[in-house]
């Protein structure tokens, strides 16, 4: 979510992220008078899921925003689960980070709503705790970064969906940039303040340091370790179900650029996919402003790398595609698109999208009904219906994935499909 000095241009929003209101705290809100209630969506895979988090250190490490520690992290696995074994569902936000994500969503730059207003603590997520991994052969890798200062729980429709159908999803948060990372024992870490203008290349740096340590913690399960920091028992199965011979990397907004910068300095991640993020961490909108490429931008990859955009709007409301077809808007996907060596696709989900359409406000905010604004709406995802946006957005995660990680062509990249008429294909 944008920063309080990028929100009027929406360009910006491309890299800036979820920012924590004035005066934040991590105190239970009054509770609204009647809480809406959530329901996560339906996965669309032939497995049933589970989730268990990981603490992990990194003893050889500084944290960037607090060098006297260790840099730790919390990652969420999400595996293909054992169909016979059931558990409880994971909820969708622990109370900590309830607290946190509730009162940043309720500020007027959002929902505009009070305090209180959503029912967190029975929101569920389709992932269920405390079972073991499917039987069968070991799973492909996907690891996923969120937006600059969202944490890794606002991706719960992408990251639980990919699993179904058949991944090892890890989703990160990036400790004292995202806006809070609940550890264990309800030790919440909020958001190092960077003032007016966050140091996105110490940001980028971390997060592509975050996700090769992780890789190496994944390994050390394949070895039968537990990286865990306080040693918290593993999935039954975990282990053998971690394919590192095939790895993706996916993210949205500064997690998308993430997985591509990730990729340059590490070659065991196969494939990736940037969902809607500038590819630099200025990125020269509006016209006069500074551009600084990342590496990924200026050497692009000899691997396949799939972009997909939304729509916007200026703050003069003039319609913004982002797409490498549209360098004025920005420059990184135009730089990248002619240095990408590896197989290539630019996507464009049209129809009313925004750049929160890839995020869980895209299932959230049309839950809410007329509590939110119209215009509220709008702004934050668009005019699109999100049932077909949500399926598009899985749909070709999936078949990319599919395509370049398993082998397994399901031809959904081979022109414009009726089954989704908001994705155009960027030539």
């Amino acid at each position: 979510m944008l920063s309080r000095h990028t929100r009027v241009v929406r360009g910006s929003a491309l890299i800036a992220g979820l920012t924590l209101a004035c005066g934040l705290t991590a105190t239970a809100p009054a509770v609204a008078a009647e809480q809406a209630k959530l329901t996560a969506p339906t996965l669309t895979g032939q497995y049933d899921v589970g989730t268990t988090d990981l603490h992990l250190v990194d003893p050889s490490r500084p944290d960037p925003w607090k060098p006297e520690r260790r840099r730790e992290l919390m990652v969420t696995v999400t595996y293909p689960a054992d169909r016979f074994a059931k558990g409880p569902r994971a909820p969708w936000l622990t109370p900590g980070m309830s607290t946190v994500i509730d009162q940043a969503l309720a500020g007027e730059d959002y929902l505009d709503l009070p305090a209180g207003s959503i029912d967190w603590a029975s929101a569920k997520r389709r992932a269920e705790t405390g079972v073991p991994v499917a039987h069968g052969a070991p799973k492909p890798v996907a690891l996923f970064s969120p937006g600059f200062g969202f944490p890794r729980e606002t991706y719960t429709a992408i990251v639980d969906d990919l699993a179904s159908r058949g991944y090892v999803v890890v989703s990160l948060s990036h400790t004292y940039e995202s806006a809070a990372v609940e550890f264990p024992g309800g030790r919440l870490e909020l958001a190092v303040s960077e003032g007016e203008d966050p140091e996105l290349k110490k940001a980028l740096d971390a997060r592509v340091a975050d996700s090769r340590f992780v890789l190496d913690q994944l390994t050390k399960i394949t070895r039968g370790e537990n990286p865990d920091a306080g040693k918290r028992p593993l999935p039954r199965g975990l282990g053998r179900s971690l394919d590192l011979s095939r790895v993706g990397a996916y993210g949205h907004s500064y997690g998308g650029f993430t997985a591509g910068e990730t990729m340059v300095h590490d070659r065991r991640v196969d494939a990736g996919i940037n969902l809607d993020g500038a590819m630099a961490t200025a990125i020269g909108y509006p016209p006069g402003s500074p551009y600084v490429p990342g590496e990924v931008t200026e050497r692009g990859l000899d691997r396949p790398f799939l972009l997909m955009g939304a729509e916007g709007v200026d703050e003069n409301g003039k319609p913004l595609e982002h797409t490498h077809r549209n360098p004025e808007f920005d420059r990184s996907w135009a730089d990248f698109w002619a240095s990408q060596r590896g197989w290539k696709r630019d996507l464009l989900l049209r129809g009313g999208s925004t750049h929160l359409a890839y995020s869980d406000l895209q299932i959230i905010v049309p839950q809410l009904g007329a509590r939110v604004a119209l215009e509220k709406r709008e702004a934050l995802i668009g005019t699109i219906d999100p049932r077909r946006s949500l399926a598009a957005q899985r749909d070709y995660i999936g078949a990319f994935f599919d395509l370049h990680l398993r082998g397994r062509d399901r031809h959904l990249f081979d022109g414009e499909s009726p089954r989704h008429p908001n994705i155009d294909f960027i030539d």
